[in-house]
């Protein structure tokens, strides 16, 4: 039986070869037929508006299934974490994977539509499988906003990646890894 994957994209240009582009191709890839991707584009992705991004995953929720897998890459990441929290999700979900996702409300990143309410990981839904992947060095996300999301949401599993990759454009094996452990 396939699983199905909702993945939301990073900020910025999205065209081949830029934003999440090589990063999504490099997962597809590498877990072969048993997913069925969603991967919607996500509006005007340079200069990015939560409402705008809302309303887009109220279509895509509507449309998926119970035991989705759902897929961040950085504001990607936060925006699924947003919408968890403050939505009623009419779905299971089996997985959450988020990716150098940016802890909105701290230190410089001072977008107020992105920010999560104070109590925001005793609001999301039971998610049996939860992941964050960082780079110990990536100059775009500091490795300390996975420490912010790690103190609130106590079934976090954190994987601390060695270098400096935030776009993970060589793909993201330990993601493969934990996802092909739950098979």
């Amino acid at each position: 039986m396939t699983k199905q994957v909702l993945f939301i994209h990073s900020a910025g240009p999205q065209n081949a070869h830029e934003g999440s582009d090589a990063l999504k191709g490099s997962l597809v890839q590498q877990l072969g037929n048993d997913y069925e991707w969603m991967t919607p584009p996500m509006p005007f992705p340079e200069d990015p508006q939560y409402a705008q991004w809302k309303a887009v995953l109220d279509e895509s929720f509507a449309s998926i299934h119970d035991g989705v897998i759902l897929i961040g890459h950085s504001l990607g990441g936060s925006v699924l974490l947003k919408y968890l929290s403050e939505e009623k999700c009419h779905v299971s979900i089996s997985t959450l994977c988020l990716i150098a996702s940016p802890f909105w409300g701290v230190d410089d990143w001072r977008r107020e539509d992105f920010v999560l309410f104070e109590d925001f990981g005793t609001r999301l839904p039971t998610i049996p499988h939860m992941y964050f992947y960082q780079s110990k060095h990536d100059e775009q996300v500091p490795v300390t906003h996975m420490a912010y999301y790690a103190e609130r949401i106590r079934s976090l599993n954190p994987r601390l990646l060695s270098g400096n990759d935030h776009l993970f454009q060589d793909g993201l094996p330990e993601l493969v890894v934990d996802l092909k452990k739950l098979q």
